[in-house]
């Protein structure tokens, strides 16, 4: 388990360092040989000791394989010349993952992607409880991608109950996937700040199909529209034409009246018109 620790202010034994130094020097070239030997050797095994530690690093202590701590206070310090010490960095960082072959809620092939920020929060578990914790994030996350695939469709165009999807739900689908990864990610003491989908699409041998299914939706709707309008306008031409006592007609005339005029409202081509310059009945 972590353990935060400050060490000894470097000033200090900074101060102690260049004093022994400077003292032994002096005796040396005083031919006192054996004590200035002896503040030499000192000077010598303290300057091992020092340490900066900038803003947002910190630094793990080791003892003869036993962990003593971790720094996380920036400041200049001076410890046991005899730590290991590893640098740890707890600053942001970014994680873009490879773009992944997947299938989703149906079984539909799409690619993925995935942008990921995350930090460390605890050294001890970075360090000790997994093996290089870098690539561990990259694996975890591309595993976390790959589960929620299989959680969601694409879209609700094969389900249309689904309330839930990765194309247009994605509030809730990022909110998941950072869940799943800060799950797999609470072993190696690592806080993930942000997960978001960067690339969404159809595999390419399925694009083409899908697309033009798309397309035909989009069709469908929009003729849908078209039809239900048409059929207003009919009505109301007709409606206009008795209440106005303009022309009378009978059944059949109003078949003839109503095909005629739903052909010119729901075509997708300009009519051209037909001048009748005989009677109604011709």
């Amino acid at each position: 388990m972590e353990k935060v620790i400050k060490p000894n202010s470097g000033w200090m034994f900074l101060l102690f360092f260049f004093a022994t130094l400077i003292s032994g020097v002096a005796l040396l070239v005083n031919h006192q040989m054996a004590l200035g030997i002896i503040l030499v050797v000192i000077a010598v095994f303290i300057a091992p000791g020092f340490m900066a530690i900038e803003p947002n690093s910190s630094r793990i202590l080791n003892l003869f394989g036993t962990y003593k701590g971790t720094i996380k206070e920036s400041g200049f310090y001076w410890t046991n010349p005899f730590y290991l010490r590893k640098n740890i960095s707890l600053r942001g960082n970014n994680l873009e993952t490879n773009h992944i072959k997947v299938n989703d809620k149906p079984g539909n092939p799409i690619v993925l992607g995935a942008i990921v920020t995350w930090k460390v929060e605890d050294t001890y578990k970075a360090v000790f409880e997994v093996d290089k914790y870098e690539s561990f994030v990259n694996t975890q996350s591309e595993a976390a991608l790959r589960k929620l695939a299989g959680m969601y469709a694409y879209d609700n165009h094969e389900d249309e109950s689904a309330k839930v999807t990765l194309r247009d739900s994605s509030d809730e689908v990022n909110h998941r996937l950072e869940s799943e990864i800060s799950e797999r990610l609470s072993i190696a003491g690592i806080k993930i700040i942000e997960a978001r989908i960067s690339h969404l699409a159809y595999s390419t041998e399925i694009a083409g199909a899908m697309l033009q299914r798309q397309q035909a939706s989009a069709i469908i709707s929009a003729r849908s529209k078209i039809v239900e309008g048409a059929v207003g306008m009919v009505e109301m031409a007709l409606q206009q034409l008795s209440g106005r006592d303009i022309v009378h007609l009978d059944d059949d005339k109003k078949a003839a009246m109503v095909s005629n005029l739903l052909v010119v409202l729901c075509g997708d081509r300009n009519v051209s018109p037909v001048i009748n310059s005989g009677t109604l009945h011709q």
